[in-house]
């Protein structure tokens, strides 16, 4: 059973907003030379397998229960 659009993406905003930020914490300064494009694309290839992979399983692992509600 699929849970709730509106609980999929409180899910997917709960794992993006801080990893979004840590990301940027480590590493924004050392991208802020590049044309926008690059720090683009930098970003996204560190963050969508870091979601896909780590963050969301983890995340329906523990909100399992309430998404299916």
């Amino acid at each position: 059973m699929q849970p709730p659009k509106w609980k999929f993406a409180l899910m997917v905003w709960i794992a993006i907003y801080p990893s979004i930020t840590l990301v940027q914490l480590l590493i924004g300064n050392q991208l802020l030379s590049l044309p926008l494009p690059i720090r683009t694309l930098i970003m996204t290839g560190i963050l969508v397998p870091l979601m896909v992979y780590v963050l969301l399983p983890f995340l329906r692992k523990i909100l399992g229960n309430w998404l299916n509600k």
